[in-house]
């Protein structure tokens, strides 16, 4: 029952040769990965006046100069990100540049930045979708934290659905809000044109006159380093380059132009009219529902203006729901973060990361009350500092490579490097104290959770390694007994070879089986079995929907129906066990859940199947 109500919750599971047909266009690449990026049109002005507001009113004038400086940064970071998608078409962004140009330690801050930026990210979209519609609603206000909840929870359904479904199912939303933002902007551009532009302030404004700030050079840094949350998202095409359909590196360049040019018009479009229309913050509206009032009214197209927004902020999630469980997978891959976070889902997504990013999310949530500007204080610290570690990374790859044209792009990563390294700087001073201190501390613990958990899995292979072993031959007496055994694996290691001997001992009809769920690591297996298989068969068990479960059920089946009369096969399970509870969180527990399966299955004849556990401790 549970099986069938996840099928038509998710959909049914698709093949692995189903991946190369739901990659995605540039169409709809654009829905998923742009997303965030141009959902910053939507708060980054408003971050921008709060922090003005503090030097009096007249320093609300300086919006629009802030602005051109940070659609300048936006350009040179978007070249340089340009160039990384071609340096590095297999995808994985500053995690893997920084690895490979600067060591290890730095890819691993970049990797801890990006982590915690594409959490920020789901928690800041969610808010501010949630502040959105309590512009247009205020009644719901109150409501906040559940709104966004349940957009968490929206967003993570669809996402576990898998990515062309989800780029089907936001591209008509995303769409929709560039074709009402346009209209916004060009709509008041018309009315500033031709002198029907109502540029009188709200009556608010004067709560803001507390005189010229003595400190205005702090202001103007201050409200710079707020908008700087512009630039979030720039970095997302880059990591997610296998997502694209061939040529990737080239479908995603031209996908990351076509994100930039829209996010810096849109951005200088709507920063120029909050600045024409003096525009000031206020609590319970934000800047972008105060400049639809003003330009449209307040009929269908300002409602129309509002949904899209919250549309668009809250799939700004979506591009982290893209990113997060693909960097988690690499890391994972790499012995740094558990390796469930590896396994490719029914639906050829990373499940794993997906639940774990909604999850982390919605605590971020619920501890800040659902309110966005405590939020943003804790968002673009990690944003810059994976974009200087990049691209720093990137003129060591480009002086290493030293290939055509080689001094112009290393020019253009060391510009970029330069101009988010002041902005990171900028952006630590300037928010410490508002909270970036959470970040400065939390990106440390992250790094030092990675060489924990890569500490433990190099003890685990040390402690399972066939290193100072030779091959031999069984000479243990085999039982005369008639019994069929299975021993399913996934690795030939100290652990298979325990099982091996004893399921010897049982039988001499003794066949081992692996799944073959992921290639290369099938291919490990059979060349290690040629030494250490001790003349036992190996079979391969074929496995297009990458289940382990499915197969081996199939295959014991098999092996039943070929000789009913012996009854059902014994399954000896190879189990290493790990030396503290803790560590089992790190590993995928694959033979509990085949224990746990036959334990309540049945061989053909209804019979029982008998279980056999191996265990192989582990002492550290």
């Amino acid at each position: 029952m549970s099986s069938n109500f996840i099928r038509l919750l998710l959909g049914n599971p698709l093949p692995s040769s189903a991946e190369a047909h739901h990659r995605l266009s540039k169409v709809k690449a654009l829905a998923v990965f742009a997303a965030d990026a141009l959902s910053s049109v939507a708060y980054a002005p408003e971050e921008i006046l709060l922090a003005l507001a503090l030097g009096g009113a007249a320093a609300l004038q300086l919006s629009f100069p802030i602005a051109v400086v940070i659609t300048a940064l936006l350009v040179i970071v978007a070249v340089s990100y340009y160039q990384t998608i071609h340096g590095y078409p297999s995808g994985g962004g500053a995690y893997i540049v920084a690895h490979d140009n600067l060591g290890a330690k730095p890819g691993l801050v970049a990797a801890a930045a990006l982590l915690v930026d594409y959490v920020m990210v789901v928690a800041v979209s969610a808010t501010a979708g949630a502040a959105a519609i309590t512009s247009a609603f205020p009644s719901l206000y109150p409501y906040r934290v559940y709104l966004v909840l349940l957009t968490i929870a929206l967003i993570t359904w669809a996402n576990l659905r898998g990515v062309k479904e989800s780029g089907t199912l936001f591209a008509i939303p995303i769409y929709g809000f560039i074709a009402i933002f346009y209209a916004l902007i060009l709509v008041g551009l018309f009315q500033a044109l031709s002198g029907t532009l109502d540029t009188t302030p709200f009556p608010d404004a004067q709560a803001l006159e507390v005189g010229a700030h003595p400190l205005m050079v702090f202001v103007v840094l201050r409200a710079f380093a707020s908008g700087t949350t512009a630039l979030t998202g720039i970095e997302a095409i880059s990591n997610g380059i296998p997502a694209f359909q061939k040529p990737e590196a080239r479908n995603a360049g031209k996908t990351l132009i076509a994100m930039a040019t829209l996010l810096a018009t849109m951005f200088l479009g709507i920063v120029f009219l909050v600045s024409a229309l003096g525009i000031v913050p206020l609590e319970q509206q934000t800047v972008i529902s105060q400049v639809g009032r003003r330009i449209f009214g307040t009929g269908p197209l300002y409602l129309i203006l509002q949904v899209a927004t919250a549309f668009i902020l809250i799939l700004a999630a979506n591009t982290s729901f893209a990113d997060f469980p693909r960097l988690a997978a690499i890391l994972a891959r790499d012995r740094y973060l558990p390796r469930q976070l590896a396994s490719i889902g029914d639906r050829l997504v990373f499940s794993t990361g997906i639940v774990a990013l909604a999850l982390l999310a919605s605590a971020l949530a619920v501890i800040f009350r659902g309110e966005t500007h405590r939020l943003i204080p804790l968002y673009a610290v990690g944003v810059f500092l994976s974009f200087t570690l990049s691209q720093a990374g990137m003129v060591r790859h480009w002086r290493n490579a030293r290939n055509a044209g080689w001094k112009w792009k290393t020019a253009v990563n060391g510009l970029g490097a330069l101009a988010t390294g002041i902005v990171l700087v900028i952006i630590a001073a300037n928010k410490f104290l508002q909270g970036a201190w959470v970040i400065v501390l939390v990106i440390p613990i992250i790094v030092w959770m990675f060489s924990g958990v890569k500490r433990h899995y190099l003890a685990v292979a040390d402690q399972l390694s066939l290193q100072d072993m030779r091959p031999k031959k069984w000479t243990g007496l085999a039982s005369k007994k008639r019994h069929k055994v299975v021993v399913p694996i996934s690795g030939v290691h100290r652990g298979t070879l325990e099982a091996l001997r004893f399921a010897r001992s049982l039988s001499k009809d003794v066949t081992a089986v692996v799944v073959d769920v992921e290639p290369a690591m099938t291919e490990r297996v059979q060349i290690y079995w040629e030494t250490w298989g001790q003349d036992i068969p190996l079979v391969v068990l074929e496995s297009p929907f990458r289940s382990t479960i499915g197969p081996l059920l199939g295959y014991l089946d098999e092996v039943d129906r070929r000789e009913p009369s012996r009854g059902p096969a014994v399954v000896v399970l190879p189990e290493f066990i790990p030396a503290k509870w803790w560590h089992t969180l790190l590993h995928n527990q694959t033979a509990r859940l085949i224990k746990r399966t036959l334990i309540y299955s049945r061989g053909i004849n209804e019979t029982d199947r008998v279980v056999i556990d191996v265990p192989y401790h582990l002492h550290r």
